[in-house]
This record gives C-alpha cells, structure tokens and sequence, in this order.
C-alpha cells in the first residue's frame, strides 16, 4: 500500500491555476498534491549575445525554492552567493524541455524566461515546474498573437513531465516525498503531447532495476503524461 493510499497509477490531484500574476505575460500556479509552484513567463527584447542577429529567439528557466517550501528553512541561494548544483540542473532541464517544442525561428529576436518558485515541496517539483511552465508559455505566446506579435505558430506540441519509481517492489506513478525518500528506484520522465521522450532521468537507490521494471515505469510515464497534457489543454482552452 502508498502512503497516501493511491493506486499504483494514480496521480496525485494536480490543478493548473492560470493568469494568478497580474504583470507576467503568462503565469501558472500549479499543484501537484501538496506540491504547489508558482510559474512566470516574461517576454523580453534582449537576447544572449551569442544569439544576437541570428533571427531567432530564446526560451530559458530559472528555478527556486522559497525558504520554508520545506519542513525546515533552507537559506536561500542568493545569500550564499552561489546556486547549487541541484538548482542548475533543474533549471537547465526545464529550460531545454520547453525549447524542444518551441519554433525558435518563428519566436523572432525575443526571450521568454520562465521563473519557476517552489512554494511548497513534497517531491516532484521539477515535474510540477516543466508542467505548469507549459502553460505559462503557452498563455505568454498568446499575449503576444493577441498584439499581432507573432506571424505563425510557436507552440509545436505540449511537453509534460512526471516521476515514477518503484516503491516497495511496485512501479508507481508521481511519488510524493514519503515515497521518493525510500523508493528502490527513481525516475522522472519529460515527454511531448504526442508521446515522444525528451529527457529521462533515472536511478537506482538501493537495487539496480531490469529492464522489464523500466518499461513498467515508461509505461506508468506515458499514462500519466496524458492525463497532464489533457489538463494542460483544458488550462489553456
């Protein structure tokens, strides 16, 4: 049995809360369970330098964890003058999910950076972020058509993310913190709307898993990827 008495394949109950910041260009305030982040997009004229001229545009993250996201304070980064490397890795992957479904070229000379803020944590958040960004971007990029700012479509496809693992022997779907910190194995899992991988990230914990626990895990993946990309179209519609 789960902790929270799920299903094997059940998520938690996830909601995606749009337009909850009044000057972002796009915003999202999404709930994974008690995994709550809150999600900007910010449109921009400027473009890193190493772009400049190239005629097309950018797509970046950043991410961050207020200091009681979790049971006790952890001091914010900015105070330590360094980000850690778990930070960097996040927001690099949600950055680089996000460009995959993007058309750069279609963008034009402009960024949108997508800030991801944990409000509250209990694991899973850097799949809440990737799926909760999609609709920040996805309502940025309609601010942006809705000022004839755009002459063709930039969003290509939906991109969601989800964990799973193996809990007490058994491949389950989304784990929350009481799961992540004792699961045999963990993984978490970037795909489009369409079902095509963009990034997997998994580990071993404790046992190394076969190749017939991944394929559980891919498909658990793949089921709860659609149910988040049918919410992430109801968000937007």
């Amino acid at each position: 049995m789960r902790p929270s008495r799920r299903a094997p394949d059940e998520l938690r109950p996830v909601t995606l809360e749009r337009g909850v910041v009044k000057y972002a260009e796009g915003s999202c305030l999404v709930k994974f369970g008690d995994t709550h982040v809150l999600v900007t997009a910010t449109l921009e004229d400027r473009l890193p330098p190493w772009l400049k001229g190239q005629g097309r545009g950018w797509v970046t993250a950043e991410y961050g964890m207020l200091p009681r996201a979790t049971s006790e304070r952890t001091r914010r980064e900015a105070s330590a003058g360094k980000q850690s490397g778990r930070t960097v890795e996040i927001q690099r992957l949600i950055g680089r999910s996000l460009r995959t479904i993007v058309d750069l070229e279609a963008l034009g000379e402009r960024q949108i950076t997508v800030d991801c803020d944990v409000l509250q944590a209990d694991g899973g958040t850097r799949t809440a972020s990737i799926t909760g960004a999609w609709v920040a971007l996805a309502d940025c990029i309609n601010w942006m058509k809705a000022r004839n700012m755009l002459k063709a479509n930039v969003l290509r496809d939906n991109v969601a993310a989800i964990s799973c693992g193996i809990f007490n022997g058994t491949p389950v779907l989304d784990l929350d913190y009481a799961e992540d910190s004792e699961a045999e194995t963990d993984a978490n899992f970037v795909m489009t709307g369409d079902g095509r991988i963009i990034e997997v990230q998994g580990t071993a914990e404790r046992e190394p898993f076969t190749q017939d626990e991944f394929l559980k895990l891919i498909a658990l993946a793949q089921k709860g990827i659609a149910r988040l990309v049918d919410l992430q179209k109801l968000a937007v519609a």
